[in-house]
């Protein structure tokens, strides 16, 4: 069933389409994601920039600790390490951090790097801030660096730990060295948004693919419903061998409608051709029941009586059932596509090879070479030399020139012509004109039709139209070789 199920054209539009689409929904997603994520990652990043440098100017101003502004927000942790990586201050309810060059939260914190004795730590805290009194001089002033680093960490504070990003800021003092602040600012809206569009995503996307899915199977459905009925169409019509019905075609212009019509046009040359064949086979066997019967009419009334044995008849009755025969047999090799070969030969002296002892023919043949079959050519032109000899009331003329890119080969009579309106058909197989039936001598009505299998076949053409005398003339044009 599984196979069955894949071997469908629909099934497998199906499929590809939803895997398609599955990957495109799959790449937008983790683009949209990641720029989310970029640009909120962004936004804390310059709202923790911000608070660090706005710490780091009041810091290089000479201001307490306990003046930073900075240092009063409920809902930003920052802090302040010297350059021996000391703590010295930090928010007021920060309880907990990492991420940052302290490894305390706290100043005076035992076990972290702010550690030492008392004294130290007044030192360092007179020296960061300078005196406070009234007639002290006023403290020098820092330089801020203009470069940010940034870095990611977690932040408790009034118990509650949180994501932040934080940002650090270098304040130079010529006296008392280096100092960094550190400022945060929460990832939770980073955070949420990520996670909301992540849950719309992973909710919307299948529901998005099975909308795809149905929609591609639908629509494949409609589209290839015209296919499956010219599949049941060709079907019926090869279980009834009736050629002569139609596949439906569908009013859509499309490629489906040009299957169709293609389809049509198929089974009307097949048509054709069947019925071609069968008149063929018809003809024949009709064109080989006379000869035959009355071969062997004369057989028998020769074993009964050998004094009334006609040998004259039976020989003649023989050698045009050679003839029937041999033509037979070249239009089947013709039928089946036989290659005409690329030998090399002078048409005018063939032309004068076959025209040499025919009575009342006369050659004006020029050297003109020709590539193909020489023995199918010749065939032509005896066809073509015997027609005229049927039908001319004296002479016949036969001419051989170049012209452009074709060697021409012209057999004109001076018998009655051939009727405009049936110029074509003598070109069919077995037809023969009433005149031409009425002869004893007349052919089999296969010569002409082999004589233009074979031009067309050397990618030439035999016409036939009105000799300057009145009677036939008939134009063999095949390809000069080069």
């Amino acid at each position: 069933m599984t196979r069955r199920w894949f071997g469908s054209v629909r099934s497998r539009a199906t499929l590809a389409a939803t895997l398609v689409v599955a990957v495109a929904l799959l790449a937008a997603g983790a683009a949209v994601l990641l720029s989310l994520r970029s640009d909120l990652t962004g936004q804390a990043e310059s709202e923790a920039a911000s608070a660090a440098r706005a710490v780091a100017v009041e810091l290089s101003d000479g201001r307490p600790y306990d003046k930073l502004t900075g240092l009063d927000e409920d809902d930003r942790p920052v802090q302040i390490v010297d350059e021996r990586g000391r703590l010295v201050a930090a928010s007021e309810d920060l309880e907990r951090v990492t991420g940052t060059g302290a490894d305390t939260a706290r100043p005076g914190d035992p076990g972290g790097r702010a550690g030492g004795d008392a004294d130290d730590d007044t030192d360092d805290s007179d020296d960061a801030n300078g005196s406070d009194g009234p007639d002290d001089d006023p403290a020098p002033r820092g330089e801020v660096d203009s470069d940010t680093d940034f870095s990611t960490g977690t932040a408790t504070i009034d118990g509650t730990t949180a994501d932040y990003r934080f940002a650090a800021v270098e304040v130079e003092f010529e006296d008392r060295g280096k100092f960094t602040v550190y400022a945060g600012a929460p990832l939770a809206a980073e955070r949420s948004a990520v996670g909301t569009a992540t849950t719309a995503m992973l909710i919307g996307f299948p529901l998005l693919l099975a909308v795809v899915a149905g929609a591609t199977w639908l629509v494949t459905r409609r589209a290839l419903s015209p296919v499956e009925g010219i599949r049941r169409e060709m079907a019926a019509i090869t279980a009834s061998e009736d050629l002569a019905r139609r596949v439906p075609v569908p009013a859509t212009h499309d490629e489906v409608a040009r299957l169709a019509l293609t389809t049509n046009e198929t089974l009307a040359a097949l048509e054709s051709s069947v019925e071609r064949q069968r008149r063929f086979v018809a003809d024949a066997s009709h064109e080989l029941r006379s000869p035959i019967a009355s071969l062997r009419t004369q057989l028998e009334v020769g074993a009964a009586h050998p004094e009334l044995l006609d040998l004259d008849g039976a020989v003649t009755d023989t050698v045009r059932l050679q003839t029937l025969a041999a033509d037979l047999l070249l239009l089947a090799r013709l039928d089946a596509g036989e290659r005409p070969g690329d030998a090399r030969f002078d048409l005018g002296a063939l032309a004068r090879e076959h025209a040499e002892g025919r009575a009342g023919v006369t050659v004006t043949a020029d050297e003109v070479p020709v590539a193909g079959s020489r023995a199918q050519v010749g065939r032509v032109l005896t066809n073509l030399l015997d027609n005229a000899r049927r039908h001319a009331r004296s002479a016949v003329t036969v001419g051989v020139r170049a012209e452009g890119e074709w060697a021409v080969v012209a057999v004109a009579d001076d018998g009655d012509g051939v009727p405009e309106a049936d110029r074509e058909r003598i070109f069919e197989r077995f037809v023969r004109l009433d005149e031409a039936r009425s002869r004893d001598d007349g052919g089999a009505g296969l010569g002409l039709a082999i004589a233009r299998d074979v031009a067309v076949r050397h990618g030439g053409t035999l016409t036939v139209g009105r000799a300057p005398a009145g009677g036939a003339l008939f134009e063999l044009r095949l390809p000069r070789a080069r």
